[in-house]
């Protein structure tokens, strides 16, 4: 059976964007092949055409959300949204209670640790591309000094998240949120 021109490119990103979404969700350890394949309406054989292992799968899906994300905040803020709008955005209800479409290191950062190193390198180094964005909207300082604020923000924003996420008290989620936010403010000069 012929397929037409480019499907085998549609399909492997119709693999990563329902694997992204589970793994968001669920954890990368939690959610297997047969699960993912099953979501996506595929047969498990079907997956090691376009993926050599899951570890593969990991970093494709690393790669395409986390460029997802960089380039989200970068056309915000070239649209001259403001940063601390970026922020209260990051650190919003929505974003906690959406998981699956949310921040890819908010629902990873942890599991990633445990990653080989060639995975942690492909995290290590969108990450860092979001915090240059975040160090370029900054105000006043050096260039080490804001992209250390940058560092701070980004973990504070990341780490409240996951901790909203974590607890089973919304009053208490909300808390978490709202002072993280009034914190990422104060050290992005936005309060």
């Amino acid at each position: 059976m012929r397929y037409e021109k480019g499907h085998k490119e549609t399909t492997r990103q119709h693999i990563i964007d329902v694997a992204s979404r589970e793994f968001r969700e669920g954890g990368v350890a939690a959610v297997g092949i047969a699960g993912i394949m099953s979501k996506a309406g595929l047969t498990n054989g079907a997956f090691y055409v376009h993926f050599d292992s899951k570890e593969d799968l990991v970093r494709a899906v690393l790669s395409d959300a986390l460029e997802q994300r960089a380039r989200g905040l970068a056309g915000n803020l070239e649209r001259h949204q403001s940063l601390k709008d970026s922020i209260r955005d990051y650190l919003s209800t929505r974003h906690r209670d959406h998981a699956g479409s949310g921040c890819p290191t908010a629902a990873l950062v942890a599991e990633i640790a445990r990653h080989p190193a060639q995975t942690q390198d492909l995290f290590a180094g969108n990450v860092e591309r979001i915090v240059i964005l975040i160090a370029a909207r900054l105000r006043g300082g050096t260039n080490a000094e804001r992209r250390r604020k940058a560092m701070a923000i980004y973990g504070m924003m990341v780490g409240a998240l996951q901790m909203a996420r974590a607890v089973g008290d919304a009053k208490f989620s909300g808390e978490i949120l709202e002072n993280a936010l009034a914190g990422a403010m104060s050290l992005a000069g936005e309060d």
